[in-house]
This record gives structure tokens, C-alpha cells and sequence, in this order.
């Protein structure tokens, strides 16, 4: 059995990360993908690690990531070792940005894809809380929210507008239907 993939995906502020820790707490066998980005660590918000433009394209060739993008002005990458490093049947969850969906489709054999909306009022609230934006980059962030989300029978969509333990719980029924 191979490693299940689950991309949790959803515009910024929607909680992801959040989402994220959570579920790896809940779910046994449930580990979390660190990203690369072209971000100084200290930024802030989710673990990963944070490499220069030059290191980061120097990756790119040699063939260390599974999956790499730009969006914000930053770079992202997925390590392969992130996803080759797990035993058969776990699962992984990993933070991707909606443009490359469908080239991660075509990656991993056992894909999911989480979908994660929130009200324009929660994104407001959440992205203005975290202090990482100015108050122009959380418009941006916030026009981009409307972005078309993705469809299809790999995707399972979840508003995360409310309490944690609601969101979580939403997961886990449609991830495991059979537990109902």
C-alpha cells in the first residue's frame, strides 16, 4: 500500500496549517510534508525551510523535489524525501498551492485533495491576526481567494469557518466514510 498524499489547498487565511496540525494529531500514522521556500525562516507561521533564489533553483536541477511552484513572490518546493521517507500506507498532508493540482495528481499514485473555504470575514480577521501582511497584500490575498477551487472525485471540500474540533471531525468522517 503506498503512501497516501493528501494536498491541503484553500486561500490564505483559511487555516490550513492549522487544519494540518491537527490532523496529525488526530489520525494516527499522519505525517506533515516541510516545505522548501524562498522565505528567511524567521518569518513565521508554518515549519519549513527557508533557502535562498539561488540554492532553491540549484534543488530544482538536481532533481529534489517532487513538486515546486511560485506564488506571493516566494518559491515552494516539496522534497521527494518528504514523501519516500514514509512507510507504506501512511499518510501524508501537505500544503499546495492550487495552480499545480493537477501535476500533483499525476505524481503520487494514492492522491486526495483537501479543500479548505472560510467566509471573506474569517480570511479578513485570520490574515490581519498573523501580522505577516500589509494591509495592501491581505487585499490581494483576499481577491485571490475567489480563485476557482478545485473539482473532481479526489476532492473532499470542508468550510473551516468554525470551531477546530468541527473542521477536524468533517475530515476525518469523509476521509474514513466506513467509521459513520
Amino acid at each position: 500500500m503506498p503512501v497516501q498524499v493528501i494536498a491541503v489547498v484553500g486561500p490564505s487565511g483559511v487555516g490550513k496549517d492549522t487544519v494540518m496540525h491537527a490532523l496529525a494529531q488526530t489520525l494516527p500514522d499522519t505525517h506533515l510534508v516541510r516545505r522548501v521556500i524562498t522565505r528567511p525562516a524567521e518569518a513565521g507561521g508554518e515549519e519549513f525551510e527557508g533557502v535562498t533564489r539561488a540554492e532553491f533553483e540549484q534543488r530544482v536541477v538536481a532533481g529534489t523535489f517532487c513538486l515546486w511552484w511560485e506564488a506571493h513572490g516566494l518559491a515552494y518546493g516539496i522534497p521527494v524525501a518528504e514523501i519516500e521517507s514514509r512507510p507504506d500506507g501512511a499518510r501524508v498532508l501537505m500544503n499546495l498551492s492550487r495552480a499545480v493540482l493537477d501535476t500533483a495528481r499525476g505524481c503520487f499514485d494514492d492522491f486526495r485533495i483537501l479543500s479548505l473555504t472560510a467566509s471573506p470575514e474569517t480570511l479578513a480577521r485570520r490574515l490581519g491576526g498573523r501580522g505577516r501582511e500589509t494591509a495592501d497584500d491581505i487585499d490581494k490575498r483576499l481577491a485571490r481567494a475567489g480563485y476557482v477551487r478545485p473539482a473532481g472525485e479526489d476532492v473532499i471540500e470542508i468550510c473551516n469557518d468554525g470551531p477546530l474540533t468541527d473542521t477536524v471531525r468533517a475530515i476525518t468522517a469523509a476521509l474514513h466514510p466506513e467509521r459513520e
